[in-house]
Parts: C-alpha cells; structure tokens; sequence
C-alpha cells in the first residue's frame, strides 16, 4: 500500500473487506453487522418537523461509521458527527426516532456480482431505533471510529458545534436473499462479527 495516499489506503481496506467472504444468507446477524461495517453512509430517515412537511418521513444522507476499516474492528454502532444547524437534527430535537438503510451497493461488491442496488444480493439493511448524544466516556471510541473514516471532519468548522451521536438500535430488517425479510434481534447482531 505504500504509495498511495491515506485515502487510498482506507478504500482499498473497503474494498477488500467488501469483496472479501461475505457472510452467508442463513447468517442475517452477521451480514447485518458485515454490512454496516463495510458502509461509510447511510440514509437516515426522520420524521420531519419542517414546516409544510411536519410529520412526513424525511431522508437524508449521514456518514457514519461502527469503527475503523478492517476485519472484525466494528463495534455494530452505527456512530454519526451531527451539529443542531442540520436539518434532519432539527427534526431529531423533536423525535429522536429515526430508521437507518445501509447497502452494499455503495461498495465494489455488487458492481463486481452485476447486482442492482435493488436486487436482495446486493445486501441492504434497514435499522430502527433512536439517535442519541453520546456521554462522555463514549465519545473518544466516536472519535475514533468516525474520524478512522472520515478524516475531513476534524477540519469541519468548530463553531457549527458538532456532537458525536450514535443510533440506538431497536429493530433490525436484512435484506440479503431472496423469500423476504429477515428479522434480527439488536441482541443477535450484537453478539455476533461482522
């Protein structure tokens, strides 16, 4: 790796632990954790608090990160770098529940198969749960995870007043497979590798 930049590095860790042993279907825990552990992104969906749009599902785009890129090195936490002049926040401030989508689609994995981003091959997850600041002892594993990924962010301007946050899972839908849905328990996916 050497001579390449950091950047580089990170992508083509992405892009081994993406193209490297996908769990198998009959394994929805561990493709849950697999999945969001090789994502940097998610769509966050809230209810908005928006005028004209009050109540209505609200999507927008988060990096996000479990932990730094590499094999077995995710938490399962989703972890996000929020500030309060962020729309979606505003509608967190309001309710903090929220679901989260996660796809392999945003990695080389399904490009490589021919899968499209709809196609149950092309592994997606969908989270729901809740977003809430983390306390203190918490933040530097944040940090850590977050930063890991997402170097810029620590340039991102001081006064926007930015807060580690993480999504509290409560519900967890795997689609990895044809025949439906699979449901995993938030006790299932934690005590599983991704």
């Amino acid at each position: 790796m050497a001579g390449l930049p950091v950047l580089g590095a990170a992508a083509l860790l992405l892009l081994l632990a993406a193209g490297g042993a996908i769990p198998p279907p009959e394994e929805a825990a561990r493709m849950a954790r697999f999945v969001l552990h090789n994502c940097d992104w998610g769509a966050l969906a809230t209810l908005s608090a928006q005028e004209g749009l009050r109540g209505r599902p609200f999507a927008n785009i988060f990096s996000l990160s479990d932990g730094p890129p590499g094999p077995f090195s995710g938490s399962g936490v989703p972890y996000l770098y929020l500030t309060d002049m962020e729309i979606s926040v505003h509608d967190l401030e309001i309710n903090s529940n929220a679901s989260l989508t996660v796809s392999l689609a945003q990695t080389p994995y399904c490009k490589k198969h021919r899968y499209d981003p709809q196609n149950p091959l092309c592994a997606h997850i969908i989270f729901c749960g809740s977003i809430v600041k983390v306390n203190d002892s918490e933040a530097g594993l944040a940090k850590k995870a977050l930063f890991s990924r997402h170097p810029e962010m620590e340039s991102w301007p001081k006064d926007h007043n930015w807060f580690f946050a993480k999504f509290n899972i409560t519900n967890i839908w795997v689609l990895d497979y044809f025949g439906g849905l699979k449901i995993v328990t938030p006790e299932e996916y934690y005590s599983v590798k991704p």
